[in-house]
């Protein structure tokens, strides 16, 4: 195996994911060139990743189908021996059935999959964790079930972030695209002032979330936490959430990411469940949720509104706060 292209257009948290079938791909084909195609957006997040060589954008900006045929184009050129496609929708479909590669492999979901050569299941809801089903894809050629996620930052992350780190420290992300899958803003400002008395708060997110973290700050006692929601790259945020006492996140990319870090982390599953196969793969992990709702999960992705207008899975999760730790 000489040449070798992944293919995940999805979102932040899909594309840490897939880095255990790079690094297992490189262990097993020292000698092959890796290259991965994302949605832009989330290129940085491979950016100096040692096992590969490209990294290609689809980029619907230019016109969806316009970057659907170049890609196709692009990888006609380079004569894959083999097409990996992590993404279960038709965009992706189509480039990897048309690639040109002479095995294309991918899930059973993706609507073009009839044109593969070969093709896996995809279960959600039986436990395995995603990781697990991505890197089902290559087991024949020898891979590990399971690896934790990586992600790369450089010494000049590192480096940037030192310059505002004030240890002890504690990383929150409070956002998500989700209404049920984000821990209630009052359960956030309890958490912020609990750990205002132990150390430093900085509250992160992207450029999107600024106002809603701050609305969160303002909210809180001290209002001392430090707002860097849209200040940091996701680099530089891996950089200091591996640095962090301990990071408290949604189900949601900030998640992926710590897992790639391996960084402390307690995960807040509201209207989702772990077994769905997206929890934390840090060795130091804490899952917070509220096990005896029938309710629940209501949704694998999540709702703008909580479909019974309760929200009981965000408002009656135990923070399990140690009152004497302050």
């Amino acid at each position: 195996m000489k040449k070798i292209v992944i293919i995940q257009t999805a979102f932040l948290g899909d594309v840490i994911l897939a880095t255990p079938v790079i690094s297992e791909l490189k262990l097993l084909f020292p000698d092959a060139n890796i290259d991965f195609l994302v949605r832009k957006g989330n290129e940085s997040l491979l950016k100096n990743n040692p096992h590969l060589q490209n990294v290609y954008i689809l980029d619907k900006k230019e016109g969806k189908y316009k970057s659907i045929f170049r890609l196709i184009n692009q990888f006609k050129k380079e004569k894959y021996d083999l097409a990996i496609n992590l993404h279960r929708f038709g965009s992706s479909g189509i480039i990897t059935a048309f690639s040109g590669a002479k095995k294309k492999y991918g899930f059973k979901k993706n609507p073009l999959s009839f044109l593969y050569t070969k093709k896996f299941e995809h279960e959600i809801g039986n436990g395995q964790h995603e990781v697990e089903r991505n890197l089902s894809i290559i087991k024949e050629f020898g891979a590990v079930d399971s690896k934790r996620p990586e992600l790369f930052p450089t010494e000049e992350d590192f480096d940037i972030v030192s310059q505002i780190m004030n240890p002890p420290f504690y990383c929150m992300a409070p956002a998500s695209v989700w209404f049920t899958k984000q821990l209630p803003k009052e359960k956030w400002i309890q958490l912020i002032d609990h750990y205002n008395q132990i150390g430093t708060v900085y509250i992160l997110g992207g450029k999107g979330d600024q106002n809603f973290c701050e609305e969160i700050i303002s909210l809180t006692v001290a209002k001392t936490s430090i707002n860097l929601a849209g200040q940091l790259n996701l680099l530089e945020s891996a950089a200091l959430m591996s640095k962090a006492e301990r990071n408290f996140v949604n189900d949601s990319g900030p998640l992926h990411i710590a897992s790639a870090m391996n960084a402390p982390v307690t995960a807040f599953f509201c209207s989702t469940v772990t077994k769905f196969g997206f929890g934390p793969m840090s060795e130091d992990q804490n899952i917070r949720e509220v096990n005896d709702l029938d309710c629940r999960p209501c949704g694998l992705h999540g709702h703008k509104t909580c479909p019974k207008g309760h929200f009981k899975c965000g408002f009656d999760i135990d923070l399990a706060l140690d009152p004497n730790e302050a």
